[in-house]
């Protein structure tokens, strides 16, 4: 519980903001031509290497593993979590969201909380395993 109660967690919480952002707009562009799953696949991915980008050089930047590692690392960590988001912003879409009637930016709210959801387990597996 002490992870959660640092000035590190605070970092990756800014920087996974930031690359939470960009997966969550990058979704509705995607969605332009794409449907939605594969709109929240495609905008994961580029979430994906913000957050890599932004952890590696604000948040983990003591980390003293091979970058190469660091990679496939935090791509394993990420896999994870795309299955969390997938599951999640599909359960609420598809099935929770209509059967309460919400319709309106129910994309949206599907999405968020399925993009919020894995910030927790994300971040002790890059802390412990990507950039250890």
């Amino acid at each position: 519980m002490n992870d959660f109660k640092s000035r590190q967690f605070l970092l990756f919480l800014l920087t996974g903001g930031a690359a939470a952002a960009v997966n969550f707009f990058s979704r509705i562009l995607y969605s332009l031509w794409l449907g939605f799953t594969y709109a929240v696949i495609l905008a994961y991915l580029t979430g994906m290497i913000t957050a890599f980008l932004l952890a590696k050089r604000f948040v983990f930047k003591n980390s003293q593993q091979k970058i190469s590692t660091s990679i496939v690392m935090f791509t394993v960590v990420n896999g994870i979590a795309i299955v969390q988001t997938i599951a999640i912003s599909t359960g609420l879409y598809y099935y929770i969201l209509p059967s309460l009637g919400l319709t309106t930016f129910s994309a949206e709210i599907s999405h968020g909380i399925g993009v919020a959801i894995p910030v927790f387990t994300s971040y002790l597996g890059h802390k412990y395993w990507s950039f250890k």
